[in-house]
């Protein structure tokens, strides 16, 4: 596969990640599909550590969603291998005997239980996954463990990405600290259903598995959920959260608690937007970040399927790509939808510049009021159906020539 170029809208350095206590990190190269890299993580959890998780709706899910969440759902997860390069996904009762032959020779060398690890696999579909290759190095791996940063952890677990994502965050509860520390991956394959593509989240508060649960419900629609780059649902993805309790903050659900609560999850859902917003800057071939804005429809669910309608319009994004200010395409969407809208109500900004209104082109508008606008890396748009309170926001980046080059050569 020809070397990736770095996305345009990377960050500038990778964020400043606090170590967790009781956590974990070992990475290791196995040569599964890349070389001269790092293409296995593994993360150990102390064990008192809650979890929670989310998951891909796909009726092909690979092996590893299903192990995971088992794990989450009988909340005994100890630890967590990630491989990438090979999704073991539509593999067959063979890529069933791999996962299982992985982790029950992880067990037998970590003493950890098997029915408490979870997994992750990413990459190709439809490959044999070599378990033998893994196996090669799971010893130096589980004696490496603690070793590894958060920055190796995240370009680990990378496929297509063209750079690595994390992000964290710190609260202060009378002055007693708690930390927010998660990575992802993703960069084509991209319109979660139910979870994003890989992501992993970690705290050191103690927050009950019901809660837990709840909040990464709750902030993942809103976040991982509202982002698109290709309108394409993985067979692996997944967002596991845990909470290792080593911290001297409980967070619960009792009468009471709900500031803390609430403050727990203002910092949980800034960590999860940033790394929803880093994916869709690193889609394939991506050049320019779209916020797709939709207000006054008849629901919020309503206001959503539309932005996502938009967001996902090959047309809408290749118009943008080509720097073209065919607002036209952004109608079709909006009708294409199958949502109610009436088309004398609707109204649509470009660049915060109204362009469309009153069923029409609006008066004075001129194309070259929002020709800096659809030039710079950063687009947005806003729709109003004006219809009732309905709103979503969704993430969606350009589609270039790039994205069928990459794509092209994926397996190679």
């Amino acid at each position: 596969m020809t070397p990736l170029k770095l996305s345009p809208l990377s960050p500038t350095e990778f964020p400043n990640m606090p170590s967790l206590a009781g956590v974990e990190l070992a990475t290791a190269a196995t040569g599964v599909k890349y070389k001269d890299r790092d293409d296995l993580l593994l993360m150990v959890f102390p064990p008192k550590t809650n979890l929670a998780g989310v998951f891909t709706k796909s009726s092909t899910a690979a092996v590893s969603v299903h192990l995971s969440k088992q794990v989450v759902q009988s909340n005994i997860g100890r630890c967590l291998l990630v491989n990438a390069g090979n999704a073991n996904a539509f593999t067959g009762r063979n890529g069933d005997q791999s996962a299982d032959s992985i982790l029950s020779y992880l067990s037998k060398i970590s003493g950890i239980s098997q029915k408490s690890m979870m997994m992750a696999s990413t990459g190709v579909i439809g490959e044999p996954l070599d378990d033998s290759l893994i196996c090669l190095h799971l010893n130096k791996l589980w004696e490496s463990k603690g070793t590894a940063d958060w920055q190796q952890a995240a370009n680990a677990i990378k496929t297509t990405d063209t750079f690595a994502k994390a992000s964290s965050h710190t609260i202060y509860f009378d002055d007693q600290p708690v930390h927010i520390c998660a990575i992802a991956k993703g960069s084509g394959m991209i319109a979660p259903d139910m979870a994003t593509m890989l992501g992993f989240i970690v705290t050191d508060a103690e927050i009950e598995p019901s809660l837990l649960q709840k909040m990464l419900t709750q902030i993942n629609a809103k976040s991982f959920n509202a982002i698109t780059v290709d309108s394409d649902t993985s067979t692996s993805d997944m967002v596991i959260l845990a909470a290792t309790a080593t911290s001297k903050v409980k967070i619960s659900s009792d009468a009471g608690a709900g500031e803390l609560a609430e403050k727990f999850k203002t910092s949980l859902r800034l960590v999860m937007t940033d790394l929803a917003h880093q994916i869709v800057k690193d889609g394939e071939g991506a050049s320019k970040f779209i916020t797709v804005n939709v207000k006054g429809a008849i629901s919020d669910h309503s206001a959503h399927i539309i932005a996502k309608s938009i967001a996902n319009s090959p047309l809408v994004k290749t118009a943008i790509a080509g720097e073209d200010a065919n607002w036209g395409r952004i109608v079709m969407a909006v009708g294409k939808a199958g949502e109610p809208a009436e088309r004398d109500k609707l109204s649509i900004k470009i660049g915060g510049i109204l362009v469309a209104e009153n069923g029409q082109k609006s008066d004075g508008y001129t194309e070259a009021m929002i020709s800096d606008h659809m030039k710079s890396n950063t687009i947005l748009i806003d729709v109003d159906l004006q219809l009732q309170n309905g709103t979503s926001t969704v993430w969606t980046c350009d589609l270039t020539h790039d994205y069928i080059s990459i794509n092209a050569d994926y397996r190679s």
